[in-house]
């Protein structure tokens, strides 16, 4: 099998795919930029955008590594769907890692130190016809069913087990890792002795937007790690799909969305705000007519109005933020009549900008967000901005109380 690792937003240089492996890469990959090199036949240069993984195509092993280096993805999205605070240290893999097998060696050690005293169990209801009583007897069932025979019973009990949500969400985070070819025989051993341990445990599909949270209290609060990672790789998945006689299959995560859910997440602890008043949200529409739909990626609604509007870009974006972005915002504060909106970029992207808009007076602030360090540090970062996202709304306020 031939190897290609490159990174994201830098060229590959010249390399060889047949067509079938050039469409099944593209299909893949929707951001992936592959262009042919002028003068040479099935010679191609791939540039990925905000995309990251790993992927198989037929013979072709891709690796897309991040800018920001695989431990610091991994403390950002876990710390977004999960609130856990890993920091760079606490993942047992190498740097040069590729993403679903350092994604597979953190999980199977968070899972042996969440097992280490035994599965997690607990009660589930179950229906279940039987020979014997056991809990309640459902008696419409009963008779709906049986017609009138005794036995078997149609009961509702409960039963102390391990076959519940938090243990079948990493039962299937394990099989979807396992389905792909990890280069890491290290990964594929722990990764085996993981799906021993939930032999007991059914299986579950679970669509990538719609993941089960998990409510943690004292009694399960030592899942939180491994539930965190379980989530992630469900998220964003494990996925085969075949092309022709080309078959494709990886594990991709989409940086924009990482850095959104991050930033979302961050924001709102800092703000001390529930998820139901600050995050993705659709707003008035632009025009009168409502045809122009409008959805930022951070918007702040308090009493049923909105008082902040924002959005984050991870994109590479040169020194200045594009022009589009800067008309996006201004869009959006248009449409709730707020003084002005924040666009925030990863730190590199853009430079940190103040815009007034001409016969308006809206103030349109560009700010960018270091996520290099520990976690904390850039936890510690994200407190300037939200300081920027008080302000903002304490003077749309004040404009709307005038």
């Amino acid at each position: 099998m031939s190897q290609l690792d490159i990174r994201e937003y830098a060229s590959s240089g010249s390399i060889s795919l047949t067509v079938a492996e050039r469409d099944a890469m593209k299909s893949a990959v929707s951001d992936l930029t592959i262009t042919p090199v002028r003068g040479k036949l099935e010679r191609y240069s791939v540039t990925p955008a905000s995309t990251v993984g790993a992927l198989e195509v037929g013979d072709l092993s891709v690796r897309i590594e991040p800018k920001i280096g695989i431990p610091q993805l991994l403390s950002l999205a876990c710390y977004a769907i999960g609130r856990v605070r890993f920091q760079k240290d606490d993942f047992d893999f190498r740097e040069e890692a590729a993403l679903p097998d350092a994604v597979a060696l953190a999980l199977s050690a968070a899972a042996r130190r969440a097992f280490a005293g035994g599965l997690l169990h607990g009660y589930l209801s179950r229906e279940d016809p039987l020979t014997t009583v056991r809990g309640r007897v459902r008696f419409d069932e009963q008779i709906r069913r049986r017609y009138g025979s005794p036995l078997p019973l149609e009961v509702r009990y409960d039963e102390f087990t391990a076959d519940i949500l938090p243990n079948r969400l990493v039962a299937a985070a394990v099989r979807q890792l396992g389905r792909l070819r990890l280069r890491s025989a290290a990964a594929r051993r722990r990764l085996s002795r993981v799906r021993t341990q939930l032999d007991s445990v059914s299986f579950r599909d679970y669509p990538r937007n719609a993941v089960p949270c998990v409510a943690f209290d004292r009694l399960n609060e030592h899942y939180r790690e491994v539930v965190a990672l379980a989530r992630l790789v469900l998220r964003h998945g494990a996925y085969e799909t075949e092309r022709g006689e080309v078959r494709a299959s990886g594990f991709l995560m989409d940086m924009n969305r990482v850095f959104q859910d991050f930033l979302a997440a961050a924001l709102r602890e800092r703000l001390e705000l529930p998820a139901s008043a600050f995050g993705e949200r659709s707003i008035e529409s632009l025009d009168e007519s409502g045809r122009v739909s409008l959805r930022p990626d951070l918007v702040w609604t308090e009493g049923g109005r909105t008082v902040f509007v924002g959005d984050a870009k991870y994109k590479n974006a040169g020194s200045e933020a594009p022009n589009a972005d800067i008309y996006q915002l201004l869009a959006y504060s248009t449409a709730v009549d707020l003084p002005g909106g924040l666009l925030i970029y990863a730190k590199g992207e853009a430079e940190e900008l103040d815009y007034t808009v001409r016969h308006t007076g809206k103030h349109l602030r560009v700010v960018a967000l270091d996520l290099s360090g520990s976690l904390d540090e850039v936890l510690h970062r994200v407190e300037e901005i939200a300081e920027a996202v008080r302000a903002m709304r304490h003077g749309a306020m004040a404009r709307h109380a005038a």
